[in-house]
């Protein structure tokens, strides 16, 4: 699917990753984060953007040695194989897709609720949700065009109004609404570390264009790092921000919009629209994106075996499993709600993560990364999922329930294709060859 256009420069790949950090996760997580870590959530999200670096660090040096639009995939595959595993982790990482995208749809709709008139019921968060899901799948059904100079705009527009929020939200920050003496217990602050790591998990998407770029092994890297430095200064101040002008109470009774809550001292009821309206702008573009993605990655894990074949079949100017995707989207968006929306999602991400990070140290000699960094990686990442695990065992046990099941599914869906096939789910193309980290790919072309 995937086809070389335009090289992409340093630049352009630092705005790629910035754009896909900061989106549905700031406008939806901070409240969410807050019932957690109260006025300390700015602790956590810089605790949670040390992670990313570190994971970022580990992609950019993989993507740097095995420059694939794949991504992850391709990491997996140099790291464990074409096998039964591999193709189970991938399956993992749709399961995380659709949950992401779920998670975007529910801020959405939280937030176009909160712009109606009082009294409204909040079931409409979840019917304005799922509804805005079904718009783009019909839009998708007719095929996508570029929309490069659109989303550069839409990133401009929600970077400048969370900038404006940031730095007029200084000058009315209450210093006592961030004193230590009103921190919550220290565990808490660890405990929200995989919620406000999944505002940061966008930062894979820069991996995806390594084919594109001139010089890879120097412009990966370094714009994954660049694009998570900045992007994490952003979540930091705008936490201060936020805690530092209104009650943590407040927040919390507010978490899905908290975002344009915060707004509303610093800049009046103006200040709250104008929020709320980029979180809708943002949030509908991250989903018609994310959308046009997923039905890429169910294309080529059909292709490759390892789902059914009836995701990639064509219909419209689409794939079927626009289709199949869209209601399983839809069905997450309207039955959970947006808590266990981002833990499922996160810890279903660090998970993917830290599988790839230990298959990092397996072929490590070829990506001449650090040892040290790859293995704080995979440290770091581990201590996100155990911490997050023990805090949703004792408060929401049916989180845990969920990620057992997602791993679970994952193997049976491999299996089940495995029995009925009747042969091997592995990849139905040929082994790639690696030339100085050019892949070149033997019969790639050969089925479309």
């Amino acid at each position: 699917m995937h086809k070389g256009g335009k090289k992409v420069t340093f630049l352009s790949a630092v705005a790629i990753g910035i754009g896909a950090m900061v989106g549905a996760g700031i406008f939806a997580l901070l409240g969410e984060a807050g019932t957690i870590a109260g006025n300390a959530t700015w602790i956590s999200f810089l605790l949670s953007g040390i992670i990313a670096l570190l994971s970022g660090y580990s992609f950019g040096r993989l993507g740097a040695c095995f420059p694939s639009a794949g991504g992850i995939v391709e990491y997996l595959t140099q790291s464990y194989g074409n096998g039964l595993f591999t193709g189970a982790m991938s399956v993992m990482m749709y399961i995380a897709a659709t949950v992401s995208i779920a998670l975007v749809g529910k801020a959405f709709g939280s937030y176009a609720w909160s712009m109606l008139p009082t009294g409204t019921p909040e079931y409409w968060k979840s019917v304005l949700g799922a509804a805005v899901i079904l718009l783009f799948v019909l839009v998708n059904m007719n095929g996508a065009k570029s929309m490069g100079r659109l989303e550069i705009i839409i990133v401009g527009i929600k970077l400048g109004a969370l900038c404006l929020f940031a730095g007029v939200g200084v000058a009315y920050i209450s210093p006592e609404r961030l004193s230590i003496a009103n921190f919550p217990p220290s565990g808490n602050i660890f405990y929200a570390l995989a919620i406000t790591f999944f505002a940061y998990e966008g930062f894979r998407v820069v991996t995806n264009a390594a084919e594109d770029m001139d010089d890879v092994k120097r412009t990966l890297p370094r714009a994954i790092i660049a694009a998570i430095l900045i992007t994490m200064g952003l979540y930091v101040l705008i936490a201060i921000v936020m805690f530092g002008n209104l009650p943590v109470q407040t927040i919390v009774e507010a978490k899905d919009y908290a975002l344009a809550e915060a707004a509303r001292p610093v800049m009046g009821s103006a200040g709250f629209k104008v929020v709320a309206i980029t979180a809708l702008i943002a949030t509908a573009s991250a989903i018609n994106a994310s959308l046009y993605a997923v039905t890429n990655i169910t294309y080529q894990l059909a292709k490759n075996g390892q789902l059914p074949k009836a995701f990639g079949r064509p219909i419209a100017h689409s794939r079927e499993g626009l289709l199949i995707s869209g209601g399983i989207i839809m069905l997450l968006t309207i039955f959970l709600n947006l808590n266990e929306i981002a833990v499922i999602g996160s810890l279903t991400i660090l998970i993917v993560h830290f599988i790839t990070h230990v298959g990092h140290l397996k072929v490590i000699k070829k990506t001449k990364a650090s040892f040290v960094f790859v293995l704080l990686a995979c440290i770091t990442n581990l201590a996100a999922i155990t911490l997050t695990m023990i805090y949703e065992s004792k408060h929401s046990p049916n989180i845990v329930t969920a990620i057992v099941l997602c791993l679970l599914g994952s193997f049976l869906v491999e299996i089940i294709l495995q029995m009925v096939l009747g042969k091997s789910i592995l990849p139905r193309i040929k082994h790639r060859e690696l030339h100085g980290g050019t892949q070149v790919a033997k019969g790639a072309d050969s089925e479309k």
